[in-house]
């Protein structure tokens, strides 16, 4: 559905769907300009009745690896903060009855984009075109990429510490309790047998240890 109402508002471009149970969105958008293709529009559709936040991070990653300037999710259940459409961690998120003003939008971005770089073919020294890849989408999103990934280090690492000293202080509190029953077994004996019983110094060491 989605792909087809793209397609009668946008019959110059190219759509290209995903097919079923391929890893990826759900529509790739060529966007046709005068001197071929300005750009690529990555479309996910959702009919679900909650938001998911995690679908951001899956379509940034379809993103990237289809090389898509753009990305966009059409959903009925929209983020908090956005009742139309608007843009979520880079991500262009929008009601489905908004899928075709935003595309006309961000097509003509791209357009705008792809324009502006065809005038200065030809005149870019080596200085500029390092710029341009430093200031362009495809530096950004290996940027991104390289942060996110970071990040997930950061909190498995974070998670893996919190659960080592979890176990850390689980151990420790039962070695306190068999310091504890040893030294009071050897307590009992003690009243038990009075001095026949003889001292056993690994045992004061024992709560001499506890102590310290």
């Amino acid at each position: 559905m989605l792909e087809d109402t793209l397609g009668a508002a946008f019959p110059m471009d190219d759509f290209l769907p995903v097919a079923k149970g391929v890893s990826g969105a759900d529509v790739r958008q060529e966007v046709a300009a005068a001197n071929g293709t300005a750009g690529s529009i990555l479309w996910e559709s959702k009919r679900t009745r909650n938001w998911t936040a995690g679908w951001l991070a899956k379509l940034r990653d379809d993103q990237r690896a289809a090389g898509c300037e753009v990305a966009v999710i059409t959903s009925q259940a929209l983020p908090e903060g956005i009742d139309s459409f608007g843009m979520v961690d880079g991500i262009w998120v929008c009601a489905p009855r908004y899928a075709v003003p935003l595309a006309s939008s961000l097509r003509q971005g791209l357009i705008d984009v792809a324009n502006a770089k065809g005038r200065a073919m030809g005149q870019e020294t080596k200085m500029e075109m390092i710029y341009d890849y430093l200031t362009g989408t495809q530096f950004k999103q290996r940027v991104d990429s390289i942060v996110e990934r970071f990040e997930d280090m950061q909190d498995n690492l974070r998670k893996e510490r919190v659960f080592m000293e979890k176990q850390w202080a689980v151990r420790a509190k039962q070695i306190d309790l068999v310091i504890v029953s040893t030294v009071g077994m050897h307590g009992d004996l003690q009243g038990i047998a009075g001095r026949s019983m003889p001292e056993i110094e690994s045992v004061e060491a024992l709560l001499i240890d506890k102590d310290d």
